[in-house]
């Protein structure tokens, strides 16, 4: 790790605990090591019952569905387990519906907590359930994936994808607490790595400046599995997230920063029908470099800004140019239309974040659906 590491926040926890600070529903993220095998040890103290559930991915079930449950054992915690197909496809109403049944077939009551072991689909899919079942259950997150662990596993956002766009069904339900194991990021692929390397480039890129220049000189060691590195910069990105939902829990106002670029990526998601061929980090990747261009077109930022930044997504793996989308997501017409069905349009007007340089986005809702599309024109012309 170099030198140019941010200045410590006065206001932080320590670098393996942060706790998102909401009165009554305050919960920690825990940062570190062999997390999943000592499950029980956190989990233990917050159960109203010694029962829980969880609820995982045919992929990731192998890896640590035994290792949590074994931990869950030796404090005497019952742990049934439900497994779901991976991918984004898990996040629709049928599969929504299909573990609903699931769960209560299985005697579920309302002392029973869930757990939700995997990425961000699961996260999002088993905090959903959550917060319906016996109108509403305790959830705790033990993310797998860098993605999850730095951004969708924290803040309580939940939900499932319409045909309309993705996310557009859901709520606001809090986890009670978020474990973040850094040793379960070295069974990812590089490519998945490099996917949630780009929420983590975000945080600098929205209000932290600093950041991104440490990105800038320690990213690599982040991608190739340093340990102080990487456990570094996941809690720095917990840090950031824990104050704005904190401050804005509901994205009345400034959570809404969180979403730079991913109008846009939603939008190219949704053309690619939510399937691998676009990871939602390489799509908010791109979206990140849009976010820029326009922002550059708007005359709001110099165009070295965007350049540095795109520099730095490809440098590390990620997708950056036209050429990169799958030729399902290059048609401007069907973007804006997915653009349109947003759940962050107001009034009709489509919200973007944009930025005026690294470290300084802000929230814009009176951006020319005109110049929207000219920005996309321009971008996908270079394919």
């Amino acid at each position: 790790m170099s030198a140019n590491e941010p200045e410590p926040d006065s206001r932080a926890q320590p670098s393996d605990l942060v706790q998102v600070a909401l009165g009554a529903r305050s919960y920690d993220i825990v940062v570190g090591s062999s997390l999943l095998a000592d499950a029980g040890d956190h989990i233990a103290p917050l159960l109203t019952i010694p029962r829980t559930i969880l609820v995982t991915d045919e992929n990731v079930a192998p890896l640590y569905q035994e290792r949590v449950a074994q931990s869950l054992a030796r404090h005497g915690i019952a742990c049934d387990s439900i497994i779901v197909a991976p991918g984004e496809g898990s996040k629709s109403f049928a599969n929504l519906q299909d573990l609903l049944e699931r769960l209560l077939a299985g005697r579920a009551e309302r002392g029973l907590t869930l757990l939700a072991l995997g990425g961000g689909v699961i996260g999002d899919l088993v905090g959903f359930a959550a917060s319906v079942l016996l109108r509403g259950v305790d959830v705790i997150q033990l993310p797998t994936t860098l993605l999850a662990q730095i951004d969708s596993s924290v803040g309580g956002k939940t939900g499932i994808n319409s045909r309309h766009g993705k996310n557009l069904i859901g709520s606001f339900h809090q986890p009670r607490l978020v474990l973040a194991d850094s040793d379960a990021l070295d069974s990812l692929a590089p490519r998945e790595m490099a996917a949630g390397y780009a929420e983590m480039v975000k945080y600098g890129l929205i209000d932290d400046a600093s950041f991104f220049a440490w990105l800038e000189a320690n990213g690599g060691e982040v991608l190739a599995g340093d340990d102080a590195a990487r456990r570094h910069a996941i809690a720095h990105c917990c840090r950031a997230k824990a104050r704005i939902v904190a401050e804005d829990e509901q994205e009345q106002g400034r959570r809404a920063l969180l979403n730079l670029g991913h109008t846009f990526a939603h939008a190219f998601e949704a053309e690619c029908g939510y399937s691998d061929a676009l990871l939602h980090g390489e799509a908010v990747s791109i979206g990140m470099v849009l976010a820029f261009r326009l922002s550059h077109r708007l005359g709001l930022c110099g165009e070295d800004e965007g350049a540095r930044m795109a520099a730095h997504l490809a440098a590390h793996g990620l997708p950056t140019e036209a050429a990169q989308l799958p030729p399902a997501a290059r048609r401007r017409d069907a973007l804006i239309e997915h653009m349109q069905r947003d759940k962050k349009v107001t009034d009709g007007r489509i919200n973007l974040i944009l930025a005026r340089g690294i470290g300084d986005a802000f929230i814009a809702s009176d951006v020319p659906q005109a110049e929207i599309a000219a920005a996309l024109d321009e971008f996908l012309v270079a394919s």
